[in-house]
Order: structure tokens, then sequence, then C-alpha cells
């Protein structure tokens, strides 16, 4: 029952961010809103697309580990890109996003992203 629960947590993540980055490359401006620190109009191009390539590549990276490297390195994996979402926090609160926003999305999100470790680990 742990391995089809770690696993799957994981594909989901790793889905999850790849989503996220497409978002960023498609649709720049919501996806700056939803993250909690709107871009400015008709600027922060380049940034917009680089979240939206770097997030992309996380995607595909942690889905490239868990299909060729296995349980373990996805693990570690996790356990390193759950600062992102800890720094997102950070920067969400600091650029004058709401609590809600940084807590809600992103601290949960490392929280998640730390069980998921947890989880692999423990497979």
């Amino acid at each position: 029952m742990l391995t089809p629960t770690a696993y799957g947590l994981a594909i989901v993540l790793d889905l999850f961010i790849v989503f996220i980055g497409l978002r960023f490359l498609l649709v720049p401006q919501a996806s700056a809103a939803g993250y909690g620190v709107p871009a400015k109009p008709g600027g922060d191009a380049a940034y917009l697309t680089i979240k939206g390539v770097r997030d992309l590549t996380y995607g595909i990276l942690g889905l490239a580990l868990l299909a060729f490297a296995g349980a373990r390195a996805e693990a570690w994996f996790m356990l390193v890109v759950a600062l992102i979402p800890l720094a997102d926090t950070v920067i969400v609160l600091r650029n004058g996003g709401t609590k809600a926003v940084a807590f809600g999305i992103h601290f949960a999100t490392a929280v998640v992203v730390l069980i998921s470790a947890a989880l692999l680990f423990a497979v």
C-alpha cells in the first residue's frame, strides 16, 4: 500500500509542476497573479518565461528520476526541491502577497513535497 501511495504522490507532484511551468509559458500574467505576486502589466516577460522553463524542467526531471533512477533518487530530489516552495513563501510575503497565498499555497506545497520525500524514503 505504501509503494503505490509514494509513487502516486510523487507522480502527481511532478505533473503538477509541469503544469505550472507550462502555464507560466502560456499565460504568464495570470500565472504570476496565481503565484501571489502579480507581474507588471506588459513587463517581466523574461522572468516569467524563466520561471516557466525552470518549473517545466524540474517536473520533467522528477518524472525521469522516478522512472529511471527509482524511489530513492526521487526522494532526494523531493527533499531538495522542497526548498523552492519554502523560498516562494518568503518571496510572496516580502513582495506584498497575502499570508493566505504564502502559507496556504506555497508553504502547504512544501509540506506535501516533504511528505512525498518521506514516503519515497520509506519504500
